[in-house]
């Protein structure tokens, strides 16, 4: 029997998610990763230890089909919430479409991952067996947001004060919680940002030249995926280029 560990992660088509699934992949591990509906980069089709699921994290039910299935036949030893969606909803948008907005970017940054860390917590306390949950939140949990994107800093706030709560209730049994905190990334949904406010508009806050790469966070989720530091259990891990400092 293999004693290959495996991982869950959804949103690795692209971006953080993607430099996730290639570091997990170099350093040995099993990845099930998921994407809405972007093809899987060749670099991890072409992994035998890569299996790639297209799934709708909006869809609830769906999500009972094609994850908790996997989750209990797979047993992953970590699970990483990754996927989010970055929708502007400015307050003078008409009602109806503000709610939409608010409703979509909750379900597919918040519920999805508190259903996903759920069956996945409860697989393993059903096998008294040790497992690490790992949120990509945001910057912007703790310091907000500009006024367009309050839905998706509430997101995000929500999936920190998830994490703390599963760490507080289940440590002790076993499975551990940590969240990280990126601040500006230099990923495809970020260009946008650049290319309108422009890169020093972005860097303003920064100690550094640079926009920090996904690279920086995937090394994170890789070594808080290896289980070294169970007591930090619940805390969040700030990657931000020092533009918020707690």
């Amino acid at each position: 029997m293999s004693d290959r560990k495996t991982v869950l992660l959804t949103g690795c088509s692209r971006g953080i998610g993607f430099e996730i699934a290639k570091l997990f992949l170099n350093d040995g591990w099993r990845v099930i990763g998921t994407a809405k509906k972007s093809e899987f980069p060749a670099e991890l089709n072409q992994s035998d230890g890569f299996e790639g699921i297209h799934v709708d994290l909006e869809n609830i039910s769906s999500l009972d089909t094609k994850i908790n299935s996997i989750i209990k036949k797979e047993h992953p030893d970590v699970l990483v919430n990754n996927a989010g969606i970055f929708t502007d909803a400015d307050f003078e948008t008409d009602d109806e479409t503000w709610l939409e907005i608010w409703d979509k970017t909750m379900t597919v940054n918040l519920k999805s991952a508190a259903l996903l860390s759920k069956w996945f917590l409860q697989s393993h306390l059903d096998q008294n067996s040790e497992g690490v949950i790992i949120n990509v939140a945001s910057r912007a949990s703790y310091r907000g947001d500009t006024q367009e994107y309050a839905a998706y800093a509430a997101s995000k706030a929500g999936m920190v004060a998830l994490t703390k709560s599963m760490a507080r209730n289940f440590s002790k049994r076993g499975v551990v919680a940590y969240s990280i905190a990126p601040g500006f990334i230099e990923t495809d949904m970020a260009k946008d940002a650049v290319t309108t406010l422009g890169k020093d508009y972005i860097l303003k806050d920064s100690v550094f030249d640079e926009i920090t790469q996904p690279v920086e966070v995937a090394e994170l989720v890789v070594f808080l995926a290896l289980g070294k530091i169970p007591h930090a259990s619940g805390q969040t891990f700030h990657i931000n280029g020092g533009s918020y400092m707690l």
